[in-house]
């Protein structure tokens, strides 16, 4: 019966953490829907681009207050989790504080030490987090697209987080009183614990106390494991996916758009002037789908979107820069991937529940994303710019615009006669080619 809490440990490890895997398992999958894309290309500059921006939080910067407050809880949460070894170790062996061993006491003492420090700036990072996105007013987080769950996922979050932190510091003030009273060895440094929190315990048994240090340490164990396999309904998941998402980034100059092949490949023909027009066209199977112009569903557009999509954090900075959304259109670049989540995981249930994709009716275009969304945007790239994970929501919007463009043949009317102009007249204007000098004989 000693072991009995070994075992539980151990169980709810393998659980936990295979529901993770299981999860990340299946998000894989669901990228895997999209079209293949090479992005293997100049793999030194990625990993470049990947340590700088997912992992050095590069473009946080840009709004200082939000930016600080959030590389605190990025790199207080990663680096406090490292205790989560410890944690695994003396879980599994029934040890109490196994790093100490390893370290040595002074180490070890600057470790939790930091550790402390870490947590504290955590826990009012997130409350400074919780207010300003609940009473502040800013407006990119009180937009429409994020009533209901997206607002209460980031407030779970933060509260989550909260909860963590906290048991953490109840972890340590129990132990370290215990430690004071020679209950268990002296490991460790706690100025927040010992100085804060621990008088809180003093006049608490010694029985109730190790009830303290031990609840805590589950809550806090367990937490994590219910965070971790959380972030599959979270917009948090980009904790994880920011790091192959910014590694995958386009590293073409932004406003350089791509050509179909099968267009460059008539373009090409038609200028060649060696090219006999008459010759019979090659041979084709005859059961081959044609390759569709554009993308009006998650299956046509490309790998890398489709992660995109799993990778937005809903922070809003694309759409708070959007000179669209700012003058009232409907088009929020942040909405067009939040949509685009929504329908892969649309697919996705489709998939689970039949094994297979069955057709539901149902596309990512006028289902989830209006035509009136993709025809405000300017295609300015601002909120490419302006995605702190390298997100490129304008590329989706290309996409499903020349969609309707080259598929459907709809677009707006102005669009329409400019594109009528340009075959007839080789220029967007409605003059005739060899009048178009004329401007140059008025008095």
């Amino acid at each position: 019966m000693q072991y009995i809490d070994n075992i539980i440990f151990f169980i709810a490890l393998i659980a936990g953490f295979g529901l993770f895997f299981k999860s990340l398992k299946e998000i894989y999958r669901n990228i895997k829907l999209g079209k293949k894309i090479n992005r293997s290309d100049n793999s030194s500059l990625r990993w470049k681009t990947m340590a700088k921006v997912a992992l050095g939080q590069s473009k946080m910067g840009k709004r200082p207050i939000a930016g600080f407050l959030h590389v605190i809880v990025y790199v207080g949460f990663v680096i406090i989790n490292i205790e989560l070894i410890e944690i695994i170790v003396d879980g599994i062996f029934g040890t109490h504080r196994f790093l100490a061993g390893i370290f040595g006491d002074t180490l070890y003492g600057v470790f939790t030490a930091t550790l402390e420090i870490l947590a504290l700036l955590v826990i009012i990072a997130v409350v400074l987090f919780f207010i300003r996105r609940n009473f502040y007013g800013v407006k990119r987080l009180t937009m429409k697209e994020l009533f209901g769950w997206p607002k209460q996922d980031a407030n779970w979050i933060l509260i989550i987080e909260f909860a963590l932190m906290t048991a953490f510091f109840t972890m340590n003030s129990a132990d370290w009183v215990l430690q004071q009273r020679g209950v268990l060895a002296e490991h460790g440094n706690f100025p927040v614990s010992s100085g804060l929190i621990a008088p809180l315990f003093g006049n608490f048994g010694d029985s109730t106390l190790v009830f303290l240090e031990r609840g805590a340490w589950w809550f806090h164990f367990v937490g994590i494991l219910f965070f971790m396999n959380y972030l599959y309904y979270s917009k948090h998941l980009h904790i994880i996916l920011a790091f192959p998402n910014t590694w995958f980034a386009n590293l073409q100059p932004k406003g350089k758009f791509n050509n179909l092949d099968s267009v460059t490949k008539e373009i090409k023909l038609m200028m060649d002037p060696n090219a006999d027009p008459y010759a019979a066209a090659p041979d084709t199977d005859p059961n081959a789908v044609p390759d569709k112009f554009g993308a009006n569903d998650i299956f046509d557009l490309n790998q890398v979107q489709l992660l995109n999509a799993y990778s937005c954090t809903e922070c809003g900075r694309c759409t708070s820069v959007c000179p669209a959304n700012i003058t009232g259109k409907k088009l929020s670049p942040r909405k067009i991937m939040m949509d685009t989540r929504d329908r892969i995981e649309e697919v996705a249930k489709n998939i689970n529940k039949n094994g297979k994709f069955v057709d539901d009716g149902k596309k990512l275009l006028d289902d989830h994303i209006q035509r009136e969304e993709l025809w405000a945007c300017t295609t300015c790239n601002a909120c490419v710019e302006a995605c702190p994970v390298l997100i490129d929501p304008l590329s989706i919007i290309f996409e499903m615009r020349r969609f309707l463009v080259m598929e459907q043949s709809s677009a707006p009317s102005e669009l329409n006669v400019m594109m009528t102009n340009v075959e007839n007249n080789a220029a967007p204007w409605a003059y005739n080619q060899a009048d178009r000098l004329n401007w140059a004989n008025e008095n």
